[in-house]
């Protein structure tokens, strides 16, 4: 799940990027208003995390030109302003929610999570498909009610492609879900995780749809060999 994080401070920002990223976020960070203006319009984000406290545009002034240009990005606003009424604006304003500092990291990754599962219209923590099915808080992945260990890279990507399933995934859709700026993406990293995936889970996991991308299929056979 990649992310947007708009905080100036850069000890706060820092230990925010950091923690996020070890639940499993791929976490882009901006320091102004601005930048994250421009990025959140520009797309690729699952969510953001907005400071209301931004050096060249306030992040309330961020939040009410994104609901102004109708976009729907669900935003969590972090900000030390802790009165009721600024509460009331922000949300009023088109926050999704509304964290006061100092935050607990597995607080704001359990809101951002259920943010994302609002956006995709699904309440449930657990996505099931056939005999695969993924605990997104525990970040804990089944297969016929086995257990099974799964890289990072591998459980975000099964992650992607079971929230979008049904749906075809192209392999730069799929890239920038998983990797935040800055990371060297190697041409076929895509296909190798897929490999591991399809070795863990069944062939049948996740389908090729040649010249497009990759696909869950709605439903999966209860055993496949």
């Amino acid at each position: 799940m990649r992310i947007l994080l708009a905080e100036d401070d850069p000890i706060l920002g820092d230990g925010l990027r950091a923690g996020l990223r070890q639940q499993g976020f791929a976490v882009d960070w901006v320091r102004d208003g601005h930048a994250a203006e421009r990025e959140i319009l520009a797309g690729g984000f699952e969510a953001a995390v907005l400071d209301l406290g931004l050096p060249m545009k306030d992040g309330m002034d961020v939040l009410r030109t994104l609901r102004e240009r109708r976009c729907s990005l669900p935003v969590l606003v972090l900000t030390a302003r802790d009165a009721i009424p600024d509460r009331i604006r922000g949300l009023d304003t088109g926050a999704d929610d509304y964290v006061v500092k100092p935050v607990d990291l597995h607080e704001l990754g359990a809101r951002l999570r259920s943010l994302i599962r609002r956006a995709h219209g699904n309440l449930q923590q657990t996505l099931e498909c056939g005999p695969i099915s993924l605990d997104v808080a525990a970040r804990l992945v089944r297969y016929q009610g086995e257990t099974v260990q799964l890289s990072q890279r591998e459980y975000d990507l099964l992650h992607a492609l079971m929230r979008s399933s049904g749906r075809v995934l192209t392999r730069e859709q799929l890239e920038q879900q998983l990797y935040s700026w800055g990371f060297e993406v190697d041409s076929n990293a895509i296909e190798v995780h897929i490999h591991h995936l399809r070795k863990k889970l069944g062939p049948q996991s996740i389908q090729t749809v040649r010249g497009v991308g990759y696909t869950m299929p709605t439903t999966l056979p209860e055993a496949q060999s």
